[in-house]
């Protein structure tokens, strides 16, 4: 060491003394008791990330910087990665130092397409004014409520087809959370034969293989979108090395989707038994349930129903049943994304191989499925692969439940054959067109799954038969547009709605669908430009969100173009 040296090692030093404390905000003692006392005893494990936001906010009506950074202290997170998982997911409202606190009441109105369609816009024009300072006025994304439309959340109380005078007397009564109504609790689904046909495997009076052979015979495929048959995806897990978990999509965050709502506010045991059947069938360890946020009265009354079966279960050695809140992400309806977020981390999607069936939740192999797919499943197993292959038109096998929303006389969940065409929906299933309107167009597979003219109203709806037009029937998510409305219109609708949900992960999508929201917001479009950012954005996106981003756009230009000039 020469004498040249010393001086720098001092100034070191110096620093490293004067930096005692670890970088970033200093951590809050008040706030960091605040966040004892409200956590309790529950886990502060990297997964509880979320859950825990979720119980801040409940608490506070907003995420503080102080308490973000006592919770960061409290989990042993850096306070980056719980800054970074609160701003992700639009459901959380995180206040910077010198904002103002939100007011003590949010009205959120959805404005996604058929919300858009029945008045959205003129209910969020009038509501500010209407219902003062005290009262926060945001537009919101899809609440899975299209048959609602208008459709408003008052703190966590929906108001279904809302006027603003609705709105107004629901804030001023009270927004207590409140349990659907109507729904068959465990005494009535027993009566009705539940549970028995989950107490015959357990007894060993059905064979497992017996059981995933009938499965497969039906045909059933993932009714999440994917289309994935589910008896293949049970033989897959079932043989890959255990410990193997489930995590069940409860998201439904495709606008125009609210089939899975309905059925859960009504049915719920049915979904929880073809849950514990498939897991005793793959052998799974734990279950994980991820629920969207905006389903507080489902949440509400799952939770309830969740304790009474751990209470008194219908076989022993039930799994464990953990319920996930989601947090308001779009992009979390990707298994993956759905994954990282029930680990607690941003809803960001995985590049694949390894899928999920092989790496998956915690790293080990996880059975992914939708809510709907494991609703099928006890009727399925009770008559037979055959019957539900016996259902079907137009050559195809099968159900469908459609959520059907837009100008039709009857919108809700419609159990039909697979392979109905949108005319034979709308006049058999949904009374025919609203008074004053002529049928124009349809989106089949909700804001993704394309639009298409009334000229191809004949075609089957089913998986695989809309491709060859640009389209999916994804979640069967049917928005009806009439002579009132435009095609170019609802595709500013959907690709605004892309540009606020992509995860932000990969450029593509990024950039790309808030490019092409912009140059479709324009009088004439830049159709050369549009066909390039198309392809890009489907060859070179990470998901099926950036992926199928452009269908809408791509098929205003090939089947609307009476639009354009």
């Amino acid at each position: 060491m020469n004498a040249r040296t010393i001086p720098l090692f001092a100034a070191d030093a110096a620093r490293q003394r004067k930096r005692e404390a670890p970088k970033g905000r200093a951590v809050d003692p008040a706030a960091l008791d605040e966040v004892r006392a409200l956590l309790g005893h529950a886990s502060r494990a990297r997964d509880q990330l979320i859950e825990h936001l979720h119980r801040l906010q409940d608490h506070c009506g907003h995420l503080g910087a102080r308490h973000l950074a006592a919770l960061a202290c409290e989990m042993g997170l850096a306070q980056t990665e719980v800054y970074e998982v609160a701003t992700f997911y639009h459901r959380f409202d995180v206040v910077k130092e010198g904002q103002a606190i939100p007011a003590p009441l949010t009205v959120r109105v959805c404005d996604g397409l058929a919300c858009e369609m029945a008045g959205a816009q003129e209910l969020l024009a009038r509501l500010p004014k209407m219902l003062g300072k005290e009262v926060r006025v945001i537009a919101a994304p899809c609440i899975g409520r299209c048959e609602q439309a208008p459709a408003v959340v008052v703190g966590q109380r929906p108001v279904p087809n809302a006027t603003a005078d609705e709105v107004a007397a629901t804030v001023k009564a009270g927004t207590r959370i409140h349990a659907p109504a109507g729904f068959i609790d465990r005494a009535a689904y027993e009566a009705q034969g539940g549970y028995r046909l989950l107490q015959q495997c357990i007894a060993g009076e059905r064979e497992v293989q017996s059981v995933i052979k009938t499965m497969e015979d039906s045909g059933l495929r993932g009714l999440g979108g994917a289309g994935f048959p589910a008896g293949r995806k049970w033989r897959i897990v079932r043989g890959e090395a255990a410990p193997r978990l489930m995590a069940v999509n409860i998201d439904e965050g495709e606008p125009g989707t609210f089939k899975d709502r309905v059925y859960l506010e009504r049915d719920p045991h049915r979904f929880l038994e073809g849950m514990l059947i498939a897991a005793w069938a793959v052998g799974i360890a734990r279950i994980y349930i991820y629920l969207r946020d905006e389903y507080h009265g489902c949440r509400a009354m799952l939770e309830a129903e969740l304790a009474k079966l751990r209470a008194a279960p219908p076989h022993p050695g039930l799994p464990d049943v953990i319920l996930r809140r989601g947090a308001g992400a779009y992009i979390c309806g990707e298994e993956s994304a759905m994954i990282e977020s029930i680990e607690g981390k941003r809803g960001m999607p995985r590049l694949r191989p390894p899928y999920v069936a092989q790496v998956g939740l915690f790293g080990r192999p996880t059975l992914e499925h939708n809510f709907e797919t494991l609703y099928w499943v006890r009727e399925i197993l009770e008559k037979g692969g055959a019957w539900f292959t016996s259902h079907g038109r137009n050559g195809r096998q099968g159900l469908r439940s459609f959520s059907v929303s837009g100008r039709v006389k009857s919108p809700g969940v419609k159990l039909a054959p697979a392979g109905i065409t949108i005319r034979e929906l709308i006049d058999e299933f949904c009374g025919g067109m609203s008074d004053g309107h002529a049928f124009y167009a349809y989106l089949p597979g909700g804001a993704s799954g394309g639009i298409l003219p009334a000229t191809l109203g004949d075609i089957p709806l089913d998986f695989d038969t809309l491709q060859p037009y640009g389209c999916f029937i994804g979640s069967a998510a049917v928005i009806v547009l009439s002579d009132q409305d435009t095609a170019t219109v609802a595709a500013r609708n959907m690709m605004r709605f892309f540009a606020h949900e992509s995860c932000g992960q990969c450029t593509p999508c990024r950039s790309g669908t808030a490019k092409a929201s912009a140059l479709i917001d324009q009088p004439k479009w830049d159709l050369p430009l549009l066909a390039d950012l198309s392809q890009v954005m489907r060859e070179a996106s990470i998901c099926g969100l950036g992926q199928a981003a452009p269908n809408p756009v791509d098929c205003v230009i090939k089947y609307f173009p009476q639009e354009l000039a």
